[in-house]
């Protein structure tokens, strides 16, 4: 897993659509398996590389089945197979969607609906997951069950994720990699326990942090009411 992190305005979602190729790059070139994403044809990219965006919305009245269905749409083409439909009921099963099958996404909370999009995603079965701010506007319960579970995906499937996140906390203890970036550029990046370190963060954010390490985890705060 690897976690963009930085300011807003730092470009980190810009360089994640650049990846999802929804964005074409000014300069540079993004490989994926030593190929340059832009010589992969769309339907063959849909098939390693799954994209989900900030707040994504369908204006159709759909379950959560049916919603996770549209994951298979590049190898089923609308038209699903058995093996669709198990796909389909794997990646419900996988976020504990089930009792929430039937339901309308537009008449249950916004953690369940982020995470029926992210069974989504999933059914897509591809290699790499890129996921812009999957944690927008999610209280800490479901936000800490959407990172649980691509913690999974990584370590139980070898997915490879890529996200935008704010939280510093959440991409500490969740992530293998950091790509810092501001200002439009690379900040700094490597091994989240080498790179994230006090003067880092202090550096990026301009911020005066304090890391603390327990049984539990790294907690990286930045609070202090007294604003000195």
């Amino acid at each position: 897993m690897t976690s963009l992190i930085g300011p807003n305005g730092a470009g980190k979602s810009t360089l994640l659509m650049m990846m999802a190729r929804l964005i074409e790059p000014d300069k540079g070139e993004i490989f994926l398996n030593h190929q340059n994403i832009a010589d992969i044809k769309t339907a063959v990219y849909a098939k390693h590389v799954a994209t989900l965006r900030q707040a994504p919305g369908f204006n159709l009245r759909l379950t959560v089945e049916e919603l996770v269905s549209f994951g298979r749409f590049p190898y089923s083409r609308g038209v699903l197979t058995e093996q669709d439909r198990q796909v389909v009921d794997e990646a419900i099963e996988f976020l504990s969607l089930e009792p929430l099958r039937k339901s309308y996404i537009d008449e249950i909370s916004g953690g369940q609906r982020q995470m029926a999009f992210l069974a989504m995603t999933i059914a897509q079965q591809t290699d790499v997951l890129l996921l812009d701010e999957p944690l927008n506007n999610l209280d800490m319960k479901h936000a800490v069950q959407i990172m649980r579970a691509l913690r999974r995906l990584c370590d139980e499937q070898g997915r490879t994720v890529i996200l935008v996140i704010h939280d510093i906390n959440f991409a500490t203890n969740y992530s293998d990699h950091i790509v810092a970036l501001k200002n439009g550029k690379l900040h700094f990046s490597g091994l989240t326990e080498q790179v994230i370190t006090e003067a880092q963060l202090n550096d990026l954010y301009e911020l005066d942090f304090e890391i603390t390490y327990s049984e539990r985890g790294c907690m990286c705060n930045y609070f202090n009411s007294s604003g000195a």
